[in-house]
């Protein structure tokens, strides 16, 4: 991205979490300080970061239109994915979008896609705490046979999700699969969590076509992301191991990493900053 007439770029991040916050500080300490910088979140979320200085906090989606961003990356569920995005697109904001376990549903991504179209803007979708994909990519263009993900937490690391109903999760001494099934399925019933199953449906043969298997682990410390591909081309199996982002055990550090890296090739910046 070229640096827009008005001057330096206008970024907003939706969703101020430990994920959203940490985007919003590298943005303003290392990757663009000069940037013009605004927060989308709700309104008792926005009173706690009142005092962040030179950031402007809104808490409606026409507040955010009105301040007019280049580029809004989105960090805040699928429910702003649903009501904001869309609103974003159609005026003509790019949006980076964290939360793509929401794409599993077939006429969101179309609706996303329109309206990304309509408004002549990007959508673009960050691989989060996976690797490979560009290997799947390619991979895909001879016959893939099968795409398995599979993704180990610590019992603890699973709280807030359907896995509760499932295990003890405080109790679990042996690993133990709390979702089988289609990267569809996992992408709905753990959108907080399995992000990046999509990033694999996406880059390879589709959400109903790629198995998922999540498992709580207390043999483990870190998260876990396997990938095993096979096809024409041959085969390939890559394990990644994850410390946990710091402000939050559910989401993988690699996972905020990779934004940033989507951000320096969004800005055309170099790879240290």
């Amino acid at each position: 991205m070229n640096i827009p007439p008005h001057g330096e770029p206008r970024v907003a991040v939706l969703g101020l979490g430990a994920i959203g916050k940490r985007v919003l500080q590298e943005l303003r300490d290392y990757l663009l300080p000069d940037g013009v910088y605004a927060g989308y979140d709700r309104t008792e979320a926005l009173e706690k970061l009142a005092g962040a200085g030179g950031i402007q906090f809104v808490a409606s989606v026409d507040a955010l239109l009105d301040w007019r961003p280049d580029l809004a990356i989105e960090c805040a569920g699928h429910a702003v994915v649903l009501g904001v995005v869309p609103q974003l697109l159609r005026h003509g904001v790019d949006v980076m979008l964290v939360s793509i376990g929401a794409l599993a549903d077939d006429e969101l991504r179309a609706y996303l896609q329109a309206c990304a179209r309509l408004g002549g803007a990007r959508l673009i979708t960050v691989s989060g705490a996976i690797g490979g994909l560009d290997a799947l990519d390619a991979a895909r263009r001879a016959a893939l046979k099968s795409v398995t993900y599979i993704g180990r937490k610590p019992p603890l690391a699973w709280r807030g999700t359907p896995a509760e109903t499932v295990v003890d999760l405080a109790a679990l001494a042996t690993p133990t699969v709390i979702y089988e099934g289609t990267a569809r399925g996992s992408a709905r019933q753990f959108p907080k969590n399995a992000n990046v199953t999509a990033a694999v449906a996406l880059a390879g043969i589709g959400f109903d076509r790629t198995q998922v298997k999540l498992v709580a682990d207390p043999t483990v410390e870190r998260n876990v992301h396997e990938l095993e591909v096979q096809g024409d081309f041959g085969s390939f199996f890559i394990r990644l191991e994850n410390n946990p982002l710091p402000d939050n055990p559910k989401t993988s550090w690699l996972a905020a990493l990779s934004i940033e890296a989507e951000l320096r090739k969004y800005f055309q910046l170099p790879s240290q900053h």
